[in-house]
């Protein structure tokens, strides 16, 4: 690694009801790649309302954001509106086709998709919508990180750290990757081993799908169907 590095521009797509576990997981990670210069996108340079109860302000508008090194679109319950903003769209099209490395965390899968960048490539997203990827010509691979060529995507919130690590480990090396998982604590055990519905208990399963995410399923499948 050399002491002044060239810059390596991420750019973070952000949006109203963004998951921000997406987005700031990852960003505390690839903040520590050498000459990472983070962007935080969105149409407006106006506070964004995350789904935890506070706002973000992104740094850059659509228009005056550099080209991205890597791009890394979040998910979130916003995802609905994304995928059916073309001003976003183009936006997601323009930098794809100009970064090294295009990604996603969670539903932000989708919003790659519909912008046209999944197609013919092995993916992932959340659990409850992996049903969704085929939509877009993407073939769903149950793994909590896929890498197919330049394409990087990310399962459900919190397998977003592991996306970081991962682009660590692609960009800086694993040793690096590996001194940065320590330098942050990354040693998870938690308390239950109910995270995935491979293992969760299927009444939490279906609880969750009744609640949640069946109906927001079928809302997102309307979206994507619609002429």
């Amino acid at each position: 690694m050399t002491d002044n590095p060239a810059p390596f521009h991420i750019v973070f797509l952000l949006f109203d009801e963004i998951t921000q576990l997406d987005f700031t997981g990852p960003a505390q990670f690839l903040a520590r790649l050498p000459g990472a210069v983070l962007h935080s996108a969105a149409k407006t340079v106006q506070p964004i309302q995350t789904d935890s109860g506070f706002a973000m302000l992104p740094t850059t508008n659509f228009a005056d954001c550099p080209q991205a090194d890597l791009l890394c679109v979040p998910g979130g319950f916003g995802t609905r509106q994304v995928i059916q903003d073309e001003d976003t769209l183009a936006f997601l099209r323009n930098q794809g086709a100009g970064a090294r490395y295009v990604t996603s965390v969670c539903t932000g899968s989708l919003a790659l998709g519909a912008a046209g960048l999944l197609q013919g490539k092995r993916a992932t997203t959340h659990w409850a919508y992996t049903s969704l990827l085929e939509k877009f010509g993407a073939q769903h691979e149950k793994s909590r990180v896929v890498q197919d060529g330049n394409v990087i995507t990310a399962g459900g919130v919190t397998s977003g750290i592991d996306f970081g690590l991962t682009i660590l480990a692609e960009v800086a090396g694993p040793e690096f990757a590996q001194m940065m998982q320590l330098s942050l604590e990354y040693d998870p055990h938690p308390p239950f081993d109910s995270g995935h519905p491979d293992r969760a208990d299927p009444k939490l399963v279906q609880l969750l799908h009744d609640r949640v995410y069946g109906k927001v399923l079928d809302n997102l499948d309307q979206i994507i169907d619609a002429p």
